[in-house]
């Protein structure tokens, strides 16, 4: 079982209104529970009947705003705020998209938790407060003092982009910086755990003067916290799932290896909604540690910190995705003077084609250089989850979770390769177990009004979360229209759910099914060009009030957004800055949602 959510103190309510602080509270996410302590606070502070109480106000208040595409900053930003509000600081924790931007130029003390996506772009929920940070709408701040967390992936050039725009921007609005600028790399900890440490004693130091100002003689602030969560299963603590189905989807005839799989979450307690995603704990391919190891002359049971090296290698270090930093060790250690020229700016490019293209076993092959078992554990990137969208709506399935996950494998010149997570999937057997666990997806949800209409958009394994969404609509009976945009390269052999599409339409729970496959002509037809032929259906739609949705590739994502601007541009008859600001506006209202990766 479960363990129950954890007792408040007895507060000075009566009966009826604890019930209803419990109804309130019950099924609210961390940022929910932070924004209704602020709320709480500001209506306490109010003039009138009710009993004086310590002012919230902006100069004795930490605001913790954060921009997160996989939920990793907005981890970091939980974790500060719940250590805020236990050390006795007034706290409010907020999704940037959800940020009152008129309240800025207000602000006294800001920490921006935040990510960079793709080429240097922000995350979703954070591309309209940085654009209003970034523009010449954005006030003075000369009263504000702030600090940055930026996250990222120097294997991309544009490493912390997005931080680094903030924390300089923000600093030319005339903000002091209260200390430097974190940019953690995939091991997030290295970089983030100081920073936070960083930020909670600087924090405390700077409210402590305004929290006694502002409050009245033996007044003190209790921030409401989190309830504990309905499961005991987390990213640190992953949940067994057993395997209950693994079935191919594509056919024999494709290029692809599309799998569905089948997890069961019985007795986990795991609840999700459609939207959200399945992280999986990879395990590295034992061919692919035997290779690495061999290729260095390493033996397996070296002991490297309390365990063999071979257990490093398999279950804790990333082997199927390189990194800048080892890359730069590995060119020193080796000598490698061509492999360091590619680590130069001008070289981005090449840069990125062998990110892309080689594996850790690629490198030793191709530029050798010797390592110590504990070199290359220590300079290895620590083996991290992938995330999955989750394929199914728990209304239906009940405690189970669908994945629709694209087996990537191919030849290289050493051998055959593969991504770890998905050959681990691909692999599994029925009854195997795989360490999961569930990661929301606040950004990505059908709209609470049944009566709203639903476009969607999802090439390949980006149309999953959308079999979820047609699930859950026709189990609460939403009356609104469903229309779903799918590509694929073949329609013979790639049409991923073709009999579950075909049923709905039939069935009424899917109201209308555009296509394109890129192979099946002369010219290539992605999405993108069904969306232009469609473009005046596709506007009507928007101006009646539909939620649109896309999901799959980034690359894919920048082409379907050039193709929406082009239609709202012309059936709107709005320029370029016109129509941008019609899908900002769309995204501000919760209608416009991506899912890119």
């Amino acid at each position: 079982m479960p363990p129950a959510p954890a007792a408040l103190p007895v507060p000075p309510l009566p009966g009826d209104k604890v019930d209803l602080l419990a109804r309130l509270t019950d099924g609210l996410d961390a940022p929910g529970l932070w924004w209704l302590s602020g709320y709480a606070a500001g209506l306490a502070a109010r003039p009138g009947d009710r009993p004086a109480a310590p002012a919230t106000t902006p100069g004795a208040r930490l605001s913790v705003v954060y921009g997160s595409q996989t939920g990793q900053s907005r981890r970091l930003a939980e974790r500060l705020a719940e250590q805020a509000g236990a050390a006795g600081l007034a706290v409010r924790l907020l999704r940037a998209d959800a940020y009152p931007l008129h309240e800025l130029k207000d602000e006294r003390l800001l920490y921006v938790v935040i990510s960079t996506q793709g080429e240097g772009e922000p995350p979703d929920d954070a591309r309209g407060f940085v654009s209003h940070l970034l523009g010449k709408r954005a006030p003075k701040l000369p009263q504000l003092q702030f600090a940055v967390l930026g996250l990222g992936d120097s294997s991309y050039p544009l490493f912390n982009a997005t931080a680094r725009e903030v924390d300089e921007r923000l600093a030319a609005l005339g903000g002091r910086r209260l200390f430097a600028r974190g940019e953690a790399d995939v091991d997030i900890d290295t970089v983030a755990t100081p920073w936070l440490d960083t930020a909670l004693a600087q924090a405390r130091a700077r409210l402590a003067t305004m929290a006694a100002a502002a409050a009245p003689a033996g007044a003190t602030v209790t921030p409401l916290r989190a309830l504990a969560p309905a499961s005991p299963w987390s990213r640190e603590q992953p949940f067994a799932a057993e395997l209950l189905a693994n079935q191919r989807l594509t056919g024999r005839g494709s290029r692809k290896d599309v799998r569905h799989l089948e997890l069961s979450l019985e007795g986990s307690g795991l609840a999700y909604q459609p939207g959200d995603a399945l992280g999986l704990w990879p395990r590295n391919p034992p061919a692919l540690v035997d290779a690495v190891m061999a290729a260095l002359a390493l033996d397996p049971e070296t002991p490297v910190d309390g365990a063999p090296l071979r257990t490093w290698l398999a279950e804790r270090r990333e082997l199927t995705r390189l990194a800048r930093p080892f890359l730069h060790q590995h060119a020193e250690r080796g000598g490698h003077a061509a492999l360091a020229r590619r680590l130069q700016p001008a070289q981005a490019a090449d840069l990125a084609t062998l990110l892309a293209s080689h594996q850790l076993i690629d490198l030793l092959e191709a530029w050798p250089a010797a390592w110590t078992a504990q070199d290359l554990v220590a300079a290895l990137r620590p083996l991290a989850p992938r995330l999955y969208s989750i394929a199914s709506s728990q209304r239906v399935v009940g405690a189970e979770a669908h994945l629709t996950v694209d087996h990537l494998a191919w030849d290289a010149p050493g051998g055959r390769r593969w991504g770890a997570a998905s050959h681990r999937l691909a692999s599994a057997t029925e009854g195997e177990a795989l360490p999961v666990f569930i990661e929301p997806n606040e950004r990505f949800r059908l709209p609470r009004d049944g009566q709203r209409d639903v476009v969607m958009i999802g090439p390949g394994t980006g149309v999953a979360p959308f079999r979820g969404f047609v699930q859950e609509r026709a189990a609460t009976g939403a009356a609104g229209r469903q229309w779903l945009l799918f590509g694929a390269p073949h329609a013979r052999h790639d049409f991923l759910y073709q009999l579950e599409w075909q049923q709905a339409l039939k069935a009424g729970q899917l109201h209308r099914l555009d296509l394109a496959f890129s192979r099946d002509q002369a010219d290539k037809v992605y999405v993108q060009h069904r969306l232009r032929e469609h473009g005046r259906d596709l506007f009507d739609w928007l101006e009646g009030g539909a939620h649109l949705y896309v999901c799959g590739a980034s690359a894919m994502g920048r082409d379907v957004e050039a193709a929406l601007l082009e239609i709202v541009g012309r059936h709107g008859g709005r320029d370029v800055d016109g129509a941008r600001e019609y899908l900002a506006s769309l995204q501000q209202q919760g209608r416009y949602a991506r899912d890119v990766y």
